[in-house]
């Protein structure tokens, strides 16, 4: 029996205006695997992600999560997503239980009151975690670790069945590298779908199940220790491999 792909994207191509981003990129993933998304500033990573949740709407091409449009997905609060630190304003006055608390707001009903089972989600979500002691601070107040560890309560919160991480390693120190690494690898036990972008190449054979190397179209898709080849790399970095048969 053929297993429906957790994120299908066929031949995405994405302009902004006359910059392309994405050049008839293709990816499918299966359910319960971690991918690591590899590419240099400007390869289109983030666009990749953006066309994923459907913020981006591509130009050609279609994306499909678990089978469905990415907004009917993002509806049914299947997508979660950890933004790069530069993304969030860590000034907002919002508390790290607040936030994890937004991974919920698909679950509640007109009132947007949460529920018992919103709350114990979210005290899980935070245990989970290791933040249950920092739930009441403001999320600027977090270690950069601590931060991404958040985000990713969120995630646990709202039941995501996808996740998308972008650079979640950044600016993290060895010990919250461990435990974001151990959390991700939990969650794909528990049948979760995670798309890591990250320049840690170092971290991806720890982490991940597959690899995939991006400059506007995908590379090369395929095991850790075989995309991170040196030579494979130099396609990805700074070689002009976009007009190559």
């Amino acid at each position: 029996m053929t297993t429906t792909p957790a994120i299908q994207v066929e031949r995405v191509t994405v302009h902004y205006g006359e910059v392309l981003a994405l050049d008839a990129a293709s990816l499918s993933l299966q359910p319960a695997r971690i991918c690591g998304l590899v590419g240099m500033n400007g390869s289109g990573k983030s666009t990749l992600f953006k066309a994923i949740m459907g913020i981006v709407k591509p130009d050609s091409g279609r994306v499909l999560i678990n089978g469905h449009a990415p907004l009917k997905a993002r509806k049914e609060a299947g997508i979660g997503y950890v933004p790069q630190s530069e993304d969030v304003d860590w000034a907002f006055p919002l508390s790290v239980r607040d936030l994890v608390m937004m991974g919920r707001y698909g679950h509640l009903g007109f009132t947007r009151r949460p529920r018992k089972a919103d709350r114990d989600a979210v005290e899980h979500a935070l245990e989970r975690v290791e933040l249950s002691d920092y739930a009441g601070r403001q999320i600027g107040q977090l270690s950069g670790g601590q931060k991404k560890r958040a985000f990713v309560a969120r995630g646990i919160a709202q039941g995501a069945t996808t996740m998308l991480l972008d650079e979640p390693f950044a600016g993290v120190d060895k010990r919250s590298e461990a435990t974001i690494t151990r959390l991700l690898r939990e969650l794909a036990s528990d049948g979760c779908t995670i798309l890591v972008s990250t320049h840690d190449l170092h971290a991806l054979p720890q982490l991940c199940d597959e690899a995939v190397l991006l400059m506007r179209r995908v590379l090369m898709h395929g095991s850790p220790d075989v995309v991170l080849q040196p030579e494979n790399l130099a396609m990805a970095f700074g070689l002009d491999v976009l007009n190559r048969g």
